[in-house]
């Protein structure tokens, strides 16, 4: 064998034992690997490099956008608000939970899918009694296997069809051609997991509950629109009583005070809630439930959905201290809006306008995504933080970011165009369109993957050049017994299922793509 062989063994060997150690983030090792096959001439710079202009990548971050504009818009959030109804039945809930999470995560990246249901299953699972983790798995899994239900479902379904294509020189994969075999599996885990997952899953206490009082208490009052769909609805029906960390204080409205607040209490028009609570739950309820809208003094006019939170510690020598929220002009100093309130060891009975800020009080304050940056050297505040994912959906464009989703998987299952060109399409429709800016648009793209699946690809071809892959295959045949392409497949699975412990799913079909292929070549299949 030659040193070409050896050397681009010992570089794959270090990198599997470098993602194993997790001293270095997969991409950076992935990447590393190419440049040494590289450098040492096992690959050519056209041919490790080329992954970065296969289409299948360009796919990849292409539907990462269009993911993003249904998150973003909520387009999936009226769906995961009726998803439960008023069953207590735990199965019966599981097959509701599993089965529309497996259809949208076919088309959609799993963790939007998972993020916007999650909010809903916290609600529901608080509401009958039972623990969360009871859902948060079957739904982690449902996720899983609707991936493998069509083209568009996984990245790993997209790159192993672009090397079928760029590599095998055969026709790609059809939209639904992976529907034949990955649809009667996601059925059978469907009914698998809720037939035993209400046995086997653990009851783990909620991390919330079991904190207790250490979580940092805010208050925040809401208005009930005049045209909410939560008018008329009691406070159970809402879903507002069984909320993850938040607890509804009282209901203010013109013929007086409701406190406490019963859970057949009717919601109206105008009313206004004020809640007690920790913030990833305020963020919940902030950007979830429509018709519900934070009262917050002196919004500044331009205030929209790209508008996100931000905690800030009030400063011993700030100006505010003294000065209630409402005198404090909020809009006129920093264009921003205080949304709620948290005082340590304090719970505070004014409204939020009246409250007169000490130091130490920490604000959720309601401002554009550059006022961190702004006003976190600021003498008014000790520290400024952005809270994550805080920033409202903008249901204005729900319909349309739907729409382009739509669009996009029924243009790439005529097979007519490209999906690539379809996918890039829906991208820049979605931008152009206003589901989402261009700045959320590149952040939505998870850029560490699409470098690991890049780099990937030209490691595959490394080891092609170097005589790896048909070893590797030789032993793959070996392995097998001489049982035939059954035995051959079912022994590439499992290599595969090794792999994907260590290196991401695309990763690992792209660097055993080529082993596959010759083995399947020896065994004439």
């Amino acid at each position: 064998m030659s040193w070409e062989f050896w050397f681009t063994l010992t570089v794959v060997v270090a990198m599997i034992v470098g993602l194993v150690q997790e001293r270095l983030s997969p991409d950076t090792l992935v990447l590393g690997a190419l440049v040494l096959l590289m450098l040492f001439g096992i690959v050519t710079p056209e041919q490790g490099l080329s992954g970065f202009a296969n289409p299948a990548v360009a796919t990849i971050g292409a539907l990462f956008v269009v993911a993003a504009a249904v998150h973003r818009t909520g387009g999936l959030q009226v769906v995961s608000e009726g998803l439960f109804g008023q069953t207590r039945a735990l199965r019966r809930v599981l097959l509701r939970l599993t089965g529309i999470t497996t259809v949208a995560s076919a088309f959609l990246n799993n963790t939007p899918v998972v993020a916007m249901f999650m909010p809903s299953v916290m609600t529901w699972a608080r509401r009958a009694g039972i623990s969360p983790s009871k859902l948060l798995i079957p739904l982690s899994y449902a996720a899983i296997v609707g991936g493998v239900c069509t083209l568009i479902g996984t990245s790993t379904n997209l790159v192993v069809s672009g090397m079928l294509q760029n590599v095998a020189g055969q026709a790609p994969l059809g939209m639904f051609e992976l529907t034949l075999v990955g649809a009667p599996l996601a059925l059978i885990a469907i009914f698998a997991v809720a037939w035993l997952g209400p046995r086997l899953l653990p009851a783990r206490v909620d991390v919330l509950d079991e904190a207790g009082g250490t979580q940092r208490e805010y208050l925040l009052e809401m208005r009930v629109g005049e045209d909410s769909p939560l008018i008329g609805r009691s406070i159970e029906e809402a879903g507002l009583r069984h909320l993850r960390g938040l607890f509804l204080v009282r209901i203010e409205r013109a013929s007086g005070i409701i406190s406490p607040v019963g859970p057949q209490q009717t919601l109206r028009a105008d009313d206004r809630l004020t809640f007690a609570g920790v913030v990833d739950t305020i963020v919940d309820v902030t950007t979830r439930f429509r018709g519900l809208e934070p009262i917050v003094h002196d919004r500044p006019p331009e205030a929209d959905h790209r508008w996100r939170l931000h905690e800030a510690v009030v400063a011993a020598g700030s100006g505010l201290v003294g000065q209630n929220i409402r005198q404090a002009r909020f809009r006129g100093r920093y264009n921003a809006a205080v949304v709620a309130v948290h005082r340590r060891g304090e719970r505070i009975e004014s409204k939020i306008g009246d409250i007169f800020l000490h130091p130490g009080d920490v604000l959720l304050i309601e401002a554009a995504p550059g006022f961190g940056s702004s006003y976190g050297a600021s003498p008014d505040f000790y520290l400024v933080n952005e809270v994550e994912q805080s920033e409202p959906p903008n249901r204005e464009r729900a319909r349309i970011a739907t729409a382009i989703l739509i669009g996009v998987v029924a243009l790439a299952s005529t097979g007519v165009v490209p999906v690539v060109i379809v996918a890039l399409a829906g991208a820049g429709a979605a931008v152009a369109l206003r589901c989402l800016t261009p700045g959320d648009a590149r952040r939505s793209v998870d850029w560490s993957v699409l470098i690991a699946i890049a780099a990937s690809l030209g490691v595959a071809q490394g080891l092609v050049n170097s005589g790896v892959a048909p070893r590797f295959a030789e032993l793959l045949v070996e392995l097998s017994g001489g049982l035939g392409p059954v035995a051959v497949l079912v022994t590439i699975y499992f290599v595969t299922m090794l792999l994907t412990e260590v290196v991401s799913n695309a990763a690992a079909a792209a660097l055993l793509f080529p082993a596959a292929i010759a083995a399947a070549t020896a065994v004439g299949s």
